[in-house]
């Protein structure tokens, strides 16, 4: 196993992730640090980073070299971007920083970091056709995408922190500097010809710190039930209640605000401005959140080389081998298991009625009904419901994962996790507890159905006759041992499907 730092040095902050790097293109964070350093900061008037902030860069970075040398880092990836790119001194400062600290920082051009940042998104977002914002202290750049393909990009030379420096002004109140930010970047975005012709069902998708900082405010106002940042959704509406009344105060009573930063608070309503001016724009319903961008993407970048030329696939599928691998699952089993269970729900689909949108559910909690085990193998059904709820899982929404990890809960007789369901009410909807128990049965009998592990039950045919099911398997070798345990579960599947249960 490889350990790798990835290193993101903009104008606001700096920012390093440590991750393990799997065999097979897969790769687990471990650890990161983020230190405000605003190296961009009073570079407008004539290019240079000030000697303050490349102190504190310098500091920062000395830093990092002693957490990467403690945790035996093998490679280092430290990139550099719009402040470092464009500013006058560059040479200087990256002699410095290699001198003192041992990193060669790669200034990236506008493509390369383009491309990163949407290598981030694509490979763990589900969504055919986005518009990528990314704001950085310096510069807002914009990612158009199609069937996995970018279409346009720009990268606009303002950030939220020369427009907080730009329009200053002590005798405006707070709301009427961000009122001119907002006009100011409108004006700006409407001279785009391609962003104004992207169509009706294209999806915003907000990369960077300001935007998690907007979920994370969004979530507590909601009491959203899941502390998940990645594809965390915000309605048109709520952003604009948001802005509205975040853009009122000034940085004292910002500071106060519970989801925000310290660091971000003087030019958090920059940021939100700009993200308003491209609503004025385009009449986006919402905006998704990405916790994945320029690190996500380099990592992606590194560990799974044929990124460079086509994006992952299979986003799940990449992501729960990941997942299995890191929690030390019997993978073939899992597979075997997702393999019965779906022939189940394919099976029984006379009986349980349920829509195809609960087969990535169903997907998702029998590849990972295994994964509490590395935890304790007593009561490991209830671990599962805890790493599957707060794993990193990319191509599912927090809805799917919600259920999946009551589904995975299911699989050990009263493993469902009753008492937590009504926590996530805010999450699901009212027919999904009935899905749940019904899926819960199915991932049950499929385990069963592979007690042994070998892989024995190649089919299954399900006959529905009068008040039963005849479950008829095609197996391989003596299976008598699986076809007893997956009976233990007669009185579940009587509950939920209404018939009696027998195995052949």
């Amino acid at each position: 196993m490889e350990k790798i730092a990835v290193i993101d040095l903009g104008s606001n902050s700096v920012r390093m992730v440590l991750a393990n790097v799997l065999e097979g293109g897969h790769f687990v964070v471990f650890d990161e640090l983020k230190e405000t350093v605003r190296l961009g900061q009073d570079m407008e008037k004539d290019g240079i980073l000030k000697p303050a902030r490349v102190t504190q860069a310098v500091k920062t970075l000395r830093m990092f070299r002693k957490l990467c040398d403690a945790n035996n880092v093998d490679k280092i990836f430290a990139v550099a971007t719009n402040a470092v790119r464009r500013a006058k001194n560059q040479r200087s400062f990256l002699d410095e920083v290699q001198a003192t600290c041992g990193f060669k920082l790669t200034v990236l051009s506008q493509d390369e970091e383009a491309f990163r940042l949407y290598q981030g998104v694509i490979n763990s977002l589900e969504i055919p056709k986005g518009l990528i914002m990314d704001i950085s202290g310096s510069s807002l750049q914009l990612i158009h995408y199609n069937r996995r393909n970018i279409l346009n990009f720009i990268n606009l030379p303002f950030g939220s922190i020369s427009l907080t420096s730009l329009f200053s002004d002590n005798t405006l109140k707070p709301e009427e500097q961000a009122e001119r930010i907002e006009s100011f970047i409108t004006e700006q975005l409407s001279g785009i010809e391609w962003l104004r012709a992207i169509e009706p069902d294209v999806q915003l998708i907000g990369v960077g710190g300001s935007f998690r900082n907007l979920g994370k405010i969004s979530r507590m106002l909601r009491r959203y039930s899941l502390d998940c940042t990645h594809n965390y959704p915000v309605p048109r509406a709520e952003f604009i209640n948001i802005y509205d009344m975040v853009r009122v105060l000034d940085t004292e009573k910002r500071m106060k605000i519970k989801g925000l930063s310290a660091g971000r608070a003087d030019i958090f309503v920059s940021a939100l401005a700009c993200i308003k001016g491209i609503m004025n724009v385009l009449p986006f319903p919402q905006l998704t959140i990405s916790g994945s961008g320029l690190r996500e993407g380099i990592m992606f970048n590194y560990a799974v080389p044929t990124t460079a030329e086509k994006p992952i696939t299979d986003i799940l599928g990449h992501s729960l081998v990941t997942l299995m691998m890191y929690f030390d699952e019997n993978i073939k089993h899992a597979e075997q298991v997702y393999n019965l269970s779906m022939q189940l729900f394919k099976q029984l689909r006379v009986l349980h009625k349920l829509p195809r949108q609960y087969v990535k559910v169903l997907r998702v909690a029998s590849m990972l009904h295994d994964a509490g085990m590395r935890i304790k193998f007593y009561d490991h059904h209830k671990h599962s419901f805890y790493v599957i709820i707060n794993s990193t899982l990319f191509g599912v929404s927090h809805r799917e994962l919600v259920l999946a990890a009551f589904v995975a809960s299911a699989h050990r007789k009263d493993g469902f996790q009753a008492a937590e369901w009504l926590k996530y009410k805010d999450i699901t909807f009212e027919e999904d507890l009935v899905a749940v128990r019904k899926l819960g049965v199915i991932l049950r009998i499929a385990e069963s159905l592979d007690r042994s592990m070998g892989s024995s039950v190649k089919v299954i045919n399900c006959d529905v006759l009068g008040d039963s099911v005849i479950m008829k398997t095609e197996v391989e070798g003596d299976c008598s041992l699986e076809v007893k345990d997956a009976l233990t579960s007669q009185a579940e599947f009587l509950k939920a499907f209404r018939k009696n249960l027998e195995i052949l």
